[in-house]
């Protein structure tokens, strides 16, 4: 097909073309040639129509309407943030926190497609794990997530800065809005068509961290954590604003790319 501009700055087209043509034809992506006789006009109508809506800046997550995050597959489509590998550092400092914990209840705050709270279910099954979105968006998708995954989570559709009645807890995560007024304004187109509600943290992205910690304080177990997915350049301010709050033993957490990812602090002593 002539005209679809599918270089991109940044990009891995390549690759996602090659997940398009997985999901329109059912075939291995890296197949060897396809013959147009055989793949039927339907497919193969979808399959161009997705290209040009990626070359248009779709994100290839929303047209394929599925993405994998911690090995488990999650629905994703517009109106909700779309899955990310550095957001797997957070299920993993939880994880890692709740060791010796027996069926810890947990809090997912701002939970989106509910990746971050159904991950933590699948690895602890005994957990109990309450998944808070505010978005009418983002819920359906949360809510068939967590069916589709089979997971021990209960969503509750409520304002993460102002909870209803939860049981005490042994741990709260977050990945909130934390993308500054500069920032957004130079995101990525792919990265625009996600929600702003999910994505904008306030001036300087840091309106959820000054406000979750002293929310959420009287509602976590003594010994009981925080832990809070951060942006590249946030991790220290982070740290300070746990500190300044009360939380001990504040650490930070890097990614795989070595970028400090996830701040995590320590109710009590």
């Amino acid at each position: 097909r002539e005209g679809l501009a599918l270089a991109g700055p940044g990009t891995d087209r390549a690759f996602e073309v090659s997940c398009l043509f997985e999901g329109a034809f059912g075939l291995p992506r890296y197949a060897p040639g396809l013959d147009a006789r055989q793949a039927g006009a339907p497919a193969l109508e979808r399959f161009f129509a997705h290209c040009r809506k990626l070359a248009e800046g779709e994100p290839l997550q929303y047209l394929l309407g599925e993405w994998e995050f911690f090995g488990l597959p999650f629905f994703v489509g517009e109106g909700v943030l779309i899955p990310q590998p550095d957001t797997e550092t957070l299920v993993e400092t939880a994880l890692g926190l709740m060791e010796g914990t027996p069926s810890p209840v947990v809090a997912d705050l701002c939970a989106g497609s509910g990746c971050v709270g159904i991950s933590i279910a699948h690895m602890r099954p005994d957990a109990r794990v309450y998944a808070l979105e505010l978005s009418e968006a983002a819920l359906p998708y949360l809510a068939r997530n967590i069916e589709r995954n089979g997971a021990p989570v209960e969503a509750l559709h409520c304002d993460a800065l102002a909870p209803p009645a939860l049981p005490p807890l042994d741990g709260v995560v977050s990945n909130p809005p934390y993308i500054s007024r500069e920032e957004m304004a130079g995101l990525p187109p792919q990265v625009k068509r996600e929600p702003e509600m999910a994505l904008y943290g306030g001036g300087d992205g840091l309106d959820f961290y000054r406000a979750l910690p002293d929310v959420y304080r009287p509602l976590i177990k003594e010994g009981g954590f925080l832990a809070l997915e951060v942006g590249y350049t946030q991790a220290e301010a982070v740290a300070r604003l746990l500190m300044g709050s009360g939380y001990a033993q504040v650490r930070i957490q890097k990614d795989l790319a070595g970028i400090s990812r996830v701040v995590y602090g320590i109710k009590g002593g």
